[in-house]
C-alpha cells in the first residue's frame, strides 16, 4: 500500500495542526548592551542593536513587555577608564549593571525577567574573562571576583544570573556567596558549553572585549570535542546550576540535543552575534530572505531541544511577525 505522508501537508491549517515545533515570545531573551552616560551608541556590526543608557534601556524594556518579550538579558559595557587588571567595577553594587537592574525592577517589578551576564571580560583591561598573571588567566582569583559580581547582581534584584566566563567551580562558588547574602531565590543560567571560535567578533565589537593578547582557548572549550561540553554541563547541575546554555547555537544543535536526552533541567542556546549578523548583511545584499532564515533558526534551534534562546532578533522577529 502506497503511504501518502503528504495528507498531513496539504494546507497551512493542516501543516499547523500537526506542527510538533513552535517559537514564542516565552522562548526569546533579548540581548541589551547597557553604557553609562546618557547617549544610545549604534554597534555597527550588529545592525539595530545599539548600546544604550540605563533610561535608555527601560525605555526599550517597556516597548519589549507590550510584544510580550518578558525576558532579557544585560551586559555591562562599563567606561573604558573603569578597566582594571583587578576588575574592580565587575563587582561595583553601583555598577551600571546593578543601577540597570535596580531601575528595571523598580519599573516593572515582576513583569519582567532580569538576567545578567556575569564576566569579567568587559572589566579587565586585557578584555580576558578571568585576571591574569602574565600570560595565564589564573582560575581560582577570577573566580572569587566573579562571586562578588553575582552577589551585587542578585543584591540588585536580578532574577538570574548568567556566568560565561568558563571558569572552572565558578557555579558552586556563585551559588555558596548568594546563598550566604539570603539571596537564595536568584537563579543560575550557566554557560554551561561555550565554544571557542570566530562566531563572536560583533559582540566584542559591542562589549569592548577583545582580549588584548593570546585568546581564549585556555578557558573555553574546543569545539572539537562534545563529550568535554556534556561532562562539565552535567557537572554545573551539581554544583547548582538551575538551567544551562550552550553556546553558539546552530554550530552545536547535536550538543542541544544530547544534553536534553541527559536533563531535564530547562535549556538555552545562544544565537550569538555572528549568527544574527550574517544573516543582516547577507539581507542587504538581497542574497535571502531574512524573515524566513531568521525563523528557520529559531525552529532548528528549539526542535533540537532548547527551551529558551537568546537572541539580539526576539525583538525585530515578534515586532514584524516572522514567528
Amino acid at each position: 500500500m502506497l503511504i501518502r505522508s503528504r495528507r498531513l501537508r496539504t494546507t497551512t491549517a493542516m501543516r499547523d495542526l500537526v506542527a510538533e515545533t513552535t517559537v514564542q515570545a516565552r522562548n526569546l531573551i533579548q540581548g541589551h548592551f547597557v553604557q553609562p552616560g546618557n547617549d544610545s551608541t549604534e554597534i555597527s556590526s550588529l545592525p539595530g542593536i545599539s548600546r544604550n543608557s540605563v533610561e535608555a534601556t527601560v525605555r526599550q524594556v517597556e516597548s519589549d513587555l507590550k510584544l510580550g518579550l518578558r525576558s532579557h538579558l544585560f551586559f555591562g559595557v562599563p567606561d573604558p577608564s573603569d578597566k582594571a587588571s583587578d576588575a574592580h567595577a565587575a563587582h561595583d553594587h553601583e555598577g551600571i549593571v546593578p543601577v540597570t537592574v535596580r531601575r528595571l525592577k523598580k519599573e516593572f517589578g515582576s513583569d519582567v525577567i532580569v538576567m545578567t551576564d556575569v564576566c569579567l571580560c568587559a572589566y579587565t583591561d586585557t578584555g580576558h574573562c578571568g585576571v591574569n598573571e602574565g600570560p595565564v588567566i589564573v582560575n581560582d582569583k577570577s573566580v572569587e571576583i566573579l562571586a562578588r559580581m553575582a552577589v551585587a547582581h542578585a543584591e540588585a534584584g536580578a532574577d538570574m544570573v548568567a556566568p560565561s566566563d568558563m571558569m572552572d567551580g565558578r557555579i558552586r562558588a556563585m551559588r555558596e556567596a548568594m546563598d550566604a547574602q539570603g539571596f537564595t531565590q536568584t537563579g543560575i543560567l550557566s554557560y554551561a558549553i561555550k565554544h571557542a571560535g570566530a562566531y563572536y567578533g560583533p559582540f566584542r565589537e559591542a562589549a569592548d572585549s577583545s582580549p588584548k593578547f593570546g585568546d581564549r582557548r585556555s578557558y573555553q572549550m574546543d569545539p572539537r570535542n562534545a563529550r568535554e561540553g556534556l561532562r562539565d554541563a552535567l557537572l554545573d547541575l551539581e554544583e547548582g546550576a538551575d538551567a544551562l546554555m550552550v553556546k553558539p547555537a546552530m554550530p552545536n544543535l547535536d550538543l542541544i540535543w544530547r544534553l536534553r536526552e541527559k536533563t531535564l533541567c530547562p535549556i538555552a542556546a545562544y544565537h550569538v552575534s555572528s549568527e544574527f549578523s550574517s544573516v543582516k548583511a547577507g539581507a542587504r545584499m538581497g542574497w535571502l530572505d531574512e524573515a524566513n532564515l531568521f525563523r528557520e533558526h529559531l525552529l532548528a534551534i528549539r526542535r533540537a531541544g532548547a527551551d529558551w534562546i537568546v537572541t539580539y532578533v526576539a525583538r525585530e522577529a515578534l515586532e514584524k511577525k516572522w514567528i
